[in-house]
């Protein structure tokens, strides 16, 4: 039997409004809705943001808890990611929700330009998280936007500053960032895997690259991310209808090269994760 392919679904990140997709989850019930959705169609993992009142991103710890209990209650078992990143406030406040414990929290190593922006993690920043997720017992998925935030993320488990094994989510299509390179993308699996051959990997595509990179990583025995955050769209022509249609469709992807969709028990175990239940 193939390996299972665990499918995270990313279900609003900070950037898309429903003014660009009305089916962006916005509110606390909308996320938690659109991801009981999602997790029936196949996903294990939830990548989460939170927004404030006015639609806008936020690293309030409140809004934090109140979704991961939202989704603890009606996705039992689903592994809560919860976001640091940088869009959603600065500074020590981008790790406000880890107390919260969460399953997994996201960690970007390195700093790297963003469309219209650069997108900052300073060394003490990047410390400061890492030693909070090791302190609240929470798995890091690095985020890599570029081939050396493998490197320090390999470094930084070797010396202690991250628990291994690592699991790393290689992020191609950002604007300004690594584009969605199909050689790219397999000497970052070439790299990963000399450096960290116990690590596990994750691939997103952002915007049309979503789609493409989803196959490549399930083709190629990885695990892969899928939701409006990364994407708003379904084709050139049409917007995508909902979180758990693009969950579907990386179901698909599964099904055309033999891969199972892990169980969020078999991504729990695979991922190395504290079991729940009695």
């Amino acid at each position: 039997m193939s390996k299972p392919c665990i499918i995270c679904v990313a279900i609003t990140g900070s950037v898309p409004t429903q003014a660009d997709n009305p089916a962006v989850p916005v509110t606390i019930t909308e996320q938690i809705e659109s991801t009981h959705a999602s997790f029936e169609a196949g996903a294990s993992i939830a990548h989460c943001h939170v927004r404030d009142d006015q639609g806008k991103p936020t690293s309030d710890a409140e809004r934090f808890a109140r979704l991961k209990e939202g989704i603890e209650k009606h996705c039992p078992g689903m592994i809560i990611q919860l976001s640091t990143g940088g869009r959603s406030g600065s500074g020590r406040d981008r790790g406000g929700m880890l107390p919260l414990a969460p399953d997994m929290a996201s960690l970007s190593v390195g700093s790297n330009n963003f469309p219209t922006r650069v997108y900052e993690n300073s060394p003490d920043l990047v410390d400061w998280l890492a030693a909070e997720m090791l302190k609240y017992d929470v798995k890091p998925e690095i985020e890599a936007f570029d081939l050396s935030h493998i490197v320090q993320a390999t470094r930084m488990a070797a010396d202690g500053r991250l628990k291994g094994p690592l699991y790393v989510q290689f992020v191609m299509g950002v604007k300004n960032a690594m584009p969605a390179d199909k050689r790219i993308f397999d000497f970052y699996i070439e790299t990963l895997n000399r450096l960290a051959p116990d690590a596990e990997w994750c691939a997103a595509g952002v915007g049309p690259a979503q789609i493409q990179v989803n196959e490549w990583s399930i083709a190629q025995g990885g695990h892969t991310r899928t939701g409006l955050e990364d994407n708003i769209r379904w084709d050139r022509e049409t917007l995508a209808p909902s979180n758990a249609a693009l969950v579907k469709r990386a179901v698909g992807l599964c099904e055309k090269y033999d891969r199972p969709v892990a169980t969020w028990q078999q991504a729990r175990e695979i991922l190395g994760l504290r079991p729940v239940g009695p």
